[in-house]
């Protein structure tokens, strides 16, 4: 029934309400202390990390940092809230505004570019950052702002205006819930914008990098207020000029504002944020023939000069939470994007003599998303079994409009890459929509409610986890040209997730737990080589992902670690004997994740780690693929991040980081292989005084030695499209707080 679609949503609010005004009207204020009332403080800058008190499961508040600046203690775990890292069944590190800005990153990519467990791609024929966590793919618009999907930037996002980038590793759809765009089966990213700190800042930034790019921000930030309990942050960011790589250029701008309030029982953040990027000739992935095609030089360009990719998108989110007792907490959030993308592109085809081919395909995008979340925490006991209980609805929808315009599929011949032509712009043979007002082809709409119990036992040592999160999935297509409608799909699931966390000493937990990543299902093709498909049109059932894992975690306060072992299965489609299109192949990720931050020495930092993966196709309709390894999945990646605080002269910072990928296959048979690389970047950053004011010099080169190399095959699924490595880039910046 119509009715029904919205009802898990609707059943959370009402479940999430009805507890927390029971919880209000009997919890007993006179015997326990809330001792959260009067330490509201988050990790503001200047704040020693053993001052800062997390408010445990808030959905508001950040907590603190590992000694050095560069990892946070805490992260958000979706409906958990805000979780100290030695408390949770996952595995999960939270990236500070600190890091960002030493390692002057300029998108989210360059920041995960220290995740050992993490390797980045770009979308299938676009310039979407793509990441691929365990092996499996996290598009840029299905990672969350402030726990919320859909609202970040569809294709790249400025890390400026970061204060932390999250990395949960893992499948997620209990704790997150299914991602719209269908990934995130091996992990989920959040991003939390900058907030104010408890001193104020004027901050200007200026830089340059490789072959003259021009780089200028302004960061403010105040707080106000009798106790300074609100703040506002600004920033502005402008970037223009040419990259490393040859004829490629790129425009940036971004602003965001962000408002936190920190008061005895209500927490509040607000964010809105505009970015306007343009990538001007941006150097395209290769699809490979029978061969691996020959590298060119690191900064060669074999993009067509009339190629570009642009996007502006305005976003913005409201999160907000209230302690109506000392057990029990509410909270809701809201939030919505505004965008507008225009691609040309014209990616090329190698044969296996290395020959190129490219066509035209121009397309345009226009996003309206809203997305919603809200539930309620609430704690008590049965006996000397603490609970935690947290009951939750979420509501995302978004309506896209498209249209598009092609050349002819076969293309036409651009030489080969080291000898690369340039051709006018094809002639369009085929197109879809009005160009110049798309009209809409898709709705999405996605609703849940879960529920959450942490359960803590023999004085704190043990907590379980159990919970589930019951989801409808629901998508509409329609006709690009009349509107009519021409498919959908509405399915509804339960997802459930266990967890438990055994902690024999204060710097050690141990941890095991089971999660599913939920993805929706496909519509069977029309035809499958020109064959009718049997089962043609037949809407498939949402795929479910399930995942095992175990791991330890050490903490000493200055510097932690974790070590996880991992399986995570996944269903993938093949067409049976009778040419039906079925979910009957399956893929399987094994692994082991070894991480570690901090500071273990005084004045040398360490953040880096190592992750083994074995990643099988177990069944699949593809006699060649079944038993292979999956494309694009490197069997060992490794990083490691030194930074130096050198004692002969003060305020002198060197750095040093080393990326490791093995091996990885670039066709479904493993008869094509990228070899392995290694790339080295190496930074400094000299702070002096300038009067009263801080002036901080910053140098970095990534990729010393010039390394030439394949980075990454594929990323979408069953793709396996080629991405080169950047070039020898040198970034230089200086920032000086007024």
């Amino acid at each position: 029934m119509k009715s029904f679609r919205l009802s898990p949503v609707g059943l959370g609010v009402i479940v999430a309400l009805t507890i927390g005004q029971a919880s209000f009207a009997l919890a007993d204020d006179t015997v326990v202390e809330d001792t959260r009332l009067n330490q509201t403080a988050t990790s503001y800058e200047g704040i020693h990390p053993d001052e800062v008190v997390t408010i445990v499961g808030s959905q508001v508040d950040l907590g603190g940092e590992y000694q050095g600046g560069q990892v946070s203690r805490s992260g958000r775990f979706g409906i958990l809230g805000n979780q100290d890292f030695m408390d949770t069944p996952f595995s999960s590190i939270s990236y500070t505004s600190q890091l960002i800005a030493d390692q002057q990153a300029k998108s989210v990519g360059d920041v995960l570019k220290n995740d050992p467990a993490l390797r980045q791609s770009v979308g299938f024929g676009n310039f979407q950052e793509l990441y691929m966590i365990r092996g499996f793919p996290v598009y840029s618009d299905d990672m969350t702002l402030n726990g919320l999907y859909g609202i970040l930037p569809r294709q790249y996002v400025a890390a400026s205006m970061l204060e932390r980038v999250e990395v949960f590793r893992g499948a997620n759809t209990f704790v997150n819930g299914a991602a719209p765009g269908g990934s995130a089966i091996g992990g989920s990213i959040n991003l939390i914008p900058k907030r104010a700190g408890s001193e104020p800042l004027t901050r200007v930034t200026v830089g340059t990098q490789s072959d003259g790019q021009s780089y200028g921000a302004l960061d403010l930030g105040r707080r106000f207020g009798d106790n300074q309990e609100s703040g506002l942050r600004v920033n502005l960011v402008a970037r223009d000029g040419d990259d490393a790589v040859d004829d490629q250029d790129t425009q940036l701008g971004v602003l965001s504002l962000g408002f936190d309030h920190l008061g005895d029982n209500f927490r509040m953040s607000a964010d809105v944020g505009y970015q306007d990027h343009h990538i001007g000739s941006p150097r395209p992935s290769v699809t490979p023939g029978s061969a691996i095609p020959s590298l060119p030089s690191s900064d060669t360009n074999y993009a067509q000069d009339w190629t570009y990719t642009d996007e502006k998108q305005l976003f913005g989110v409201v999160r907000a939470e209230y302690d109506f007792s000392i057990q029990t907490t509410a909270w809701m959030a809201a939030g919505m994007r505004r965008g507008k993308e225009h691609n040309l592109l014209a990616n090329p085809t190698a044969d296996g003599n290395g020959n190129l081919t490219a066509y035209l395909f121009d397309n345009v995008r226009e996003d309206t998303v809203m997305s919603a979340d809200s539930g309620v925490r609430h704690e008590f006991s049965t006996g000397s079994i603490g609970h935690t209980v947290v009951v939750s609805g979420s509501l995302y929808q978004s309506r896209s409009k498209n249209a598009y315009e092609m050349s002819d599929w076969s293309g036409g011949s651009v030489g080969t890459l080291t000898d690369y032509e340039q051709i006018s712009i094809p002639a369009v043979t085929s197109s879809a929509g009005n160009m110049s007002d798309p009209t809409e082809t898709e709705r999405v709409t996605y609703s849940s409610a879960a529920l959450a119990d942490t359960l803590s036992l023999l004085d704190d040592q043990v907590k379980l986890m159990l919970g589930a999160r019951l989801q409808r999935l629901e998508t509409k297509s329609f006709d690009y040209n009349t509107g009519d409608r021409t498919g959908g799909y509405s399915k509804t699931t339960l997802t459930p997730s266990l967890g438990v966390v055994y902690q024999p000493t204060l710097d050690v937990s141990l941890y095991a737990n089971y999660a599913e990543a939920l993805l929706p299902g496909e519509v069977a093709p029309e035809s499958n080589n020109g064959v009718t498909v049997a089962n043609k049109g037949d809407v498939l059932k949402p795929n479910r992902s399930e995942q095992y894992e175990v791991g330890a975690k050490y903490d000493t306060g200055s510097y932690g670690a974790v070590v996880s072992l991992f399986e995570i299965s996944k269903p993938t489609y093949m067409y049976d004997s009778n040419n039906n299109y079925t979910d009957n192949g399956e893929q399987r990720h094994r692994g082991i994740e070894l991480s570690a931050f901090g500071e273990p020495i005084e004045r040398l930092k360490v953040l880096g780690g190592v992750t083994l993966i074995d990643a099988d196709i177990v069944k699949s309709s593809n006699t060649d693929a079944e038993g292979k390894n999956a494309i694009g999945v490197p069997k060992v990646q490794a990083n490691l991040n030194l930074e130096w605080e050198t004692p002969f002269v003060e305020g002198l910072t060197l750095e040093g980081r080393t990326v490791y990928t093995g091996y990885q296959y670039a066709s479904s048979d493993n008869s094509l292989e990228l070899p392995s690389w290694t790339r080295f970047d190496l930074g400094a950053r000299y702070g002096m005084k300038v009067g009263d004011n801080t002036l901080i010099l910053r140098a970095r080169v990534d990729n010393v030695t010039d390394k030439n190399y394949w980075a990454s095959a594929g990323g979408y699924p069953g793709s396996n499209y080629l991405v080169q490595g950047s070039p020898r880039t040198v970034v230089l910046s200086a920032s000086y707080d007024f």
